[in-house]
């Protein structure tokens, strides 16, 4: 008589003491469909359905949390198609400029030794507070995403991704 690994599943036998049941089917797993086969692919991340278009790639651009792959816009809600999709920039910040606060001290210092500490009052400091708003509305849904303006080359630098963006969606 052979010996017989109580483990291994045939025909009618699920292991020791489980009585066959209606059907031979073994009963599914954690993480397996009700057939009892795994899906599409193994481990994770999961495959894309067979009549999915692929995705693969690196990004073709990135504005904030706005991003193009392939012939789809990707957004934290969901995707786009790339193709007619409307996009606008709107600059909201603004750039200051006023004098130091050090610079007024200064001048009150040297122009008591002389009058050379009054050049010290052309000293400026800018500072660009705000945002730049960048929306994209495509097949009647709508993202827009708000990106921090650091100076005030921020805008034409968003401009010309947005720019490149509209001519991905043209073609």
């Amino acid at each position: 008589m052979t010996e017989q690994n109580p483990y291994q599943s045939g025909a009618g036998d699920w292991g020791p003491g489980h009585p066959p049941g209606p059907s031979d089917t073994p009963p599914p797993g954690y993480g397996y469909p009700a057939a009892g086969a795994p899906a599409q692919g193994y481990g994770f991340p999961q495959q894309p359905p067979a009549g999915a278009p692929p995705m693969g790639g690196a990004p073709l651009i990135s504005i904030g949390d706005i991003m193009v792959m392939g012939d789809q816009i990707i957004t934290p809600a969901g995707q786009l198609p790339l193709r007619g999709a409307i996009w606008n920039a709107t600059d909201m910040s603004h750039t200051e400029e006023k004098i130091p606060t050090h610079a007024i001290v200064l001048a009150i210092v040297f122009f008591l030794f002389c009058l050379l500490g009054l050049l010290f009052l052309l000293m400026k400091e800018r500072k660009t507070t705000g945002y730049i708003q960048v929306t994209v509305t495509s097949a009647g849904r709508h993202h827009q995403t708000m990106i921090p303006a650091h100076g005030p080359e921020t805008f034409p630098a968003i401009m010309g991704q947005v720019n490149y963006a509209r001519s991905l969606s043209s073609m």
